[in-house]
């Protein structure tokens, strides 16, 4: 790729030497196949640590009653943000947030808990792809007043 189309400013901010930055975070498996995990504009900042929401997502839904979860940044007077999670308990568990809180905290540094809190929902926003809409989850925050 060359760049944008009559976008010089989009296409200076993208390229670098040669490579497109797409902004996607990726790892390679040990057969040496390339997954995108999360994306580096949605990097939660915790104490100038950077924490990818997709890694406590994967956490979250490895416990027994959690359906889907979506996990955010949320602002934080001290720490810059911290990690706040949404959860759909799966049908007819019982998901008590403290033990789940336990249950991430017992797998993670400080830096990485779920600080912002843990709120149960019926259901995740998500894109008509099935990604997720973080933006939706932070008005929602927003709006609660916190």
């Amino acid at each position: 790729m060359k760049g944008y189309h009559n976008k010089p400013k989009e296409t200076q901010e993208t390229m670098l030497d040669g490579w497109l930055r797409t902004g996607d975070i990726v790892r390679y498996n040990e057969d040496g196949f390339l997954f995108v995990t999360d994306r580096l504009k949605e990097l939660i900042k915790v104490k100038g640590f950077q924490v990818a929401p997709a890694e406590l997502e994967e956490l979250i839904r490895a416990f027994p009653a959690v359906e889907e979860a979506a996990v955010i940044g949320i602002p934080h007077p001290n720490h810059g943000e911290v990690p706040r999670a949404y959860v759909v308990p799966k049908k007819d568990t019982s998901l008590v947030p403290e033990e789940l809180d336990k249950f991430v905290a017992s797998k993670v540094a400080n830096y990485k808990r779920l600080s912002g809190g843990i709120e149960v929902v019926d259901a995740i926003p998500k894109t008509p792809s099935g990604k997720i809409l973080r933006r939706q989850l932070k008005v929602m925050h927003q709006q609660q007043g916190r």
